[in-house]
């Protein structure tokens, strides 16, 4: 039989501190000539962090976050603006 239960899922940390994470990662992505969309989705699939420069202290600020923790912030960047 099926489980109708849903589970509810949340962050360990403060939105804030993923989303500073990750602008401050994808802009030193930028600034060393990366894609930050091709290096994150990289590091989130297979959690190694040499997907992300180190330019700017940009791994060891991801490096202090669960990866799921970054894709929640990126979802709920994403869903923001939606009806």
């Amino acid at each position: 039989m099926a489980n109708d239960r849903t589970i509810h899922w949340g962050s360990r940390h403060e939105d804030n501190q993923a989303r500073r994470a990750l602008l401050i990662a994808v802009d030193a992505m930028r600034q060393k000539g990366y894609n930050p969309v091709s290096q994150l989705s990289g590091y989130l699939m297979t959690g190694d962090l040499a997907y992300i420069t180190n330019h700017n202290h940009a791994r060891n600020l991801l490096k202090g976050l669960e990866r799921e923790e970054l894709l929640h912030e990126l979802v709920r960047f994403y869903l923001r603006d939606q009806p």
